[in-house]
């Protein structure tokens, strides 16, 4: 729909944008910190882009006050931050870390202080090694109750200071990647192992949802998911079927969990005929109807479009390839016979790593999240990741602003619709580690001086869009000017 008039942003909008732990902190073996899983994956040859890792990263664990200073004079509302479960359990159980616990205990504190709210992501893909060890991780039950004893060591830490909590941070990712291609820990490929992993993450999810409402935090938990919007490719009613396989599979399959407690019907039936749905134990379907998320985190990137796909089509298997070198049109189609295909979208541009710029697709997120789940929105990402050039000591990154203006007048569009959205974390604040694309894969307002040689001064440089967020901030998103 079009509107005459757009609506304000509210006045409590959290303007904010956001990391995790493994991308920036560094220090990964100082202070008592366990290992985690990526701290072990990325010394596998050829896992990651030139073989860059988190071991120093930007060094935000010792540069932490610089960068939230760095926010301060930005005018920043918010952080979304994420907690390595090793600072706070080395091992993932058993004696708690106070060095840890302190770092962000000081971290949130220094934020307050500066008058920006702490978003804490409980679990940020950086499972401690010891439990892939002791009884592999996600694969085994185990993983639910330990989940649910760190999360209450952070609760009962930072509850009294931190308002917002993101439970699992884009489940449908790291599943995806660990189980079924094999491009993140534990570099598996196993459809149904992957199907049973999920749920385990589910019964995390819904676990420490409820122990939050039971130790009755003053504050807001949810998930955040990686939602792809599908399309189909035009009004033919088998692309349509095609986009909406993709759908089913792709997004209903996680949120309708998160917030009915249920898999939904058309996508369990698949996996049921295949013989890969998730084994229920006694109590499973009760625990997983009993957690209600406060909102829906919302990591939202791009659009994806659908074509018909019979049997004997396009399979990922044979013909899927991500594009993570940046060189542009390397990516390949993927597909599922019998459900769909992705196909080139003619209407919308691409980055360098071939995704989709579609801001419209945001606005139809929100809608779509809004209209079937009745839940506030917290948009948990949103961002470009594209080569940055220092000129002159300046980053001149006019196409991130341009990128970021049109999403930030989507969502206001959005919130004209009817969408209550909390607030808009942008994906990065500064630059740092893309997981598979090292340092050359830039998001952040603030340039560092880092790249694959893992050698740079580490020096922060606010961009051009640094200072073109912190009008949009000052102006609490009424200025149109800067939105078009």
């Amino acid at each position: 729909m079009e509107h005459k008039q757009l609506a304000a942003f509210p006045n409590d909008f959290l303007w904010g944008s956001a990391s995790a732990a493994y991308q920036i902190e560094g220090a990964y073996d100082e202070d008592g910190k366990g290992l985690s899983v990526w701290d072990n994956f990325v010394r596998i040859p050829g896992k990651t882009f030139k073989g860059t890792n988190g071991d120093v990263a930007v060094d935000h664990y010792h540069r932490y006050q610089e960068d939230v200073r760095l926010m301060a004079e930005m005018g920043m509302k918010a952080y979304r931050f994420s907690i390595a479960w090793t600072r706070i359990f080395p091992n993932g159980t058993g004696e708690v870390n106070e060095a840890g616990l302190k770092f962000y205990s000081d971290l949130i504190d220094d934020l307050i202080a500066n008058g920006i709210e702490p978003l804490v992501t409980i679990y940020h893909w950086d499972l401690p090694q010891a439990l892939q060890d002791a009884y592999g991780g996600w694969e085994s039950r185990q993983i639910i109750p330990d989940f649910v004893a760190y999360a209450e060591t952070l609760f009962k830490a930072y509850g009294d200071r931190v308002k917002y909590w993101v439970s699992l941070n884009e489940q449908n990712i790291f599943t995806h990647m660990g189980w079924q291609i094999a491009t993140h820990p534990p570099g598996k490929k196993d459809e149904k192992l992957f199907y049973q992993v999920n749920h385990h993450a589910n019964l995390a999810n819904a676990a420490v949802i409820n122990k939050f409402h039971e130790l009755g935090i003053k504050g807001k938990i949810g998930p955040s998911f990686a939602y792809t919007p599908q399309y189909a490719i035009d009004s033919n009613p088998l692309n349509v079927l095609a986009a909406e396989n993709a759908e089913e599979l792709g997004a209903h399959f996680w949120m309708d969990v998160y917030v009915y407690g249920e898999y939904p019907i058309v996508g369990l039936n698949y996996l049921k005929a295949k013989g890969v749905a998730p084994v229920f134990e006694a109590g499973d379907a009760e625990l997983l109807k009993s957690a209600k998320p406060d909102f829906m985190g919302l990591n939202f990137y791009q659009t994806a479009t659908n074509a018909w796909n019979p049997f004997g089509g396009v399979e990922n298997k044979d013909s899927y390839q991500m594009n993570t070198t940046g060189k542009k049109g390397t990516a390949k189609d993927s597909g599922i016979p019998g459900l769909q295909k992705t196909v080139v979208n003619p209407f919308v541009e691409t980055t360098n790593w071939d995704w989709t710029i579609d801001p419209v697709g945001l606005r139809i997120a929100l809608r779509r999240i809004a209209s079937r789940y009745r839940l506030p929105v917290l948009i948990t990402e949103n961002g470009l990741g594209e080569y940055d050039k220092l000129e002159d000591g300046q980053i001149h990154d006019d196409y991130r602003i341009e990128f970021l203006k049109k999403h930030v007048l989507a969502i206001k569009e959005a919130i004209s619709d009817g969408v209550d959205v909390i607030g808009y974390t942008t994906w990065s604040y500064t630059d740092l580690l893309s997981w598979l694309n090292g340092y050359q894969k830039r998001y952040g307002f603030v340039y560092v001086d880092q790249d694959e040689t893992m050698t740079g001064t580490l020096k922060r440089i606010p961009k051009d869009s640094y200072y073109w967020y912190k009008a949009v901030i000052a102006t609490n998103g009424s200025d149109e000017s800067l939105l078009k």
